[in-house]
């Protein structure tokens, strides 16, 4: 497991693990598949969520391949959890749509945006000061910002929220400068490329959740007697 974990390529002079490449991989893959609306995307997102949480703690255990960062790593452990639930609400919705479908995209209520909001914020009030006595990367407030955000954002995915894509982007604004900065440059990569297609899945989730409106108004009209 060590030499697993120990194998890397050497760029531009700084190593990087092939567990870093490997795990962000699959974690393109699963978000690739959640625009897809496949049930598959959690159990995907599972396996990149362990390799990335092992490469996030490396340097608490002696890997020279960057710096400690708990909210990357502790936002794994939240991956794993909240993937089960997402995978079990998108199969029991996909076993009872009678088109198959695992999740039917919405927007969130704006009660729901600011239950959301309100908990963001004070979730990086309270483990900003708990990320630095544990010695996170500075600046750590970004740290638990991203922590925090992948929260909310994986969460309303499980929803099926439309707003999810934007969480994203707030955390991909955050998370590239981090990251290059910590030196984990596979990861700031593919926040990179996230953003661009955040922005496609944001489309593609917009126009599913208007033409489901838009049969739901259908549908309520020929039912209203002439």
């Amino acid at each position: 497991m060590n030499d697993l974990l120990a194998a890397h390529l050497t760029i531009a002079g700084h190593p990087i693990a092939w567990s870093e490449i490997i795990g962000n991989v699959f974690g393109l893959a699963s978000a690739i598949l959640g625009m897809r609306r496949k049930v598959w995307a959690w159990p995907v997102g599972i396996i990149g969520n362990v390799l990335l949480f092992l490469v996030f703690t490396g340097a608490a255990y002696g890997s020279e391949s960057g710096h400690t960062l708990y909210g990357q790593a502790g936002r794994q452990v939240f991956f794993i959890i909240t993937s089960v639930y997402g995978w079990w609400r998108w199969q029991q919705h996909k076993e009872h749509d009678p088109n198959g479908v695992a999740v039917e995209p919405r927007w969130a209520t704006w009660r729901e945006r600011a239950v959301v909001g309100v908990l963001w914020l004070a979730g990086v009030a309270i483990l900003t000061p708990i990320f630095r006595s544990l010695g996170s990367y500075d600046p750590v407030w970004a740290d638990a910002w991203i922590f925090v955000g992948s929260m909310v954002a994986t969460y309303a995915m499980a929803r099926g929220w439309v707003d999810f894509w934007l969480c994203w982007i707030a955390v991909d604004i955050v998370g590239v400068p981090v990251l290059v900065r910590a030196h984990f440059y596979p990861s700031a990569v593919l926040y990179a490329v996230y953003a661009g297609f955040v922005i496609w899945g944001f489309v593609v989730w917009l126009r599913l959740a208007r033409a489901s409106t838009d049969e739901a108004a259908a549908g309520a009209a020929e039912r209203v007697p002439s």
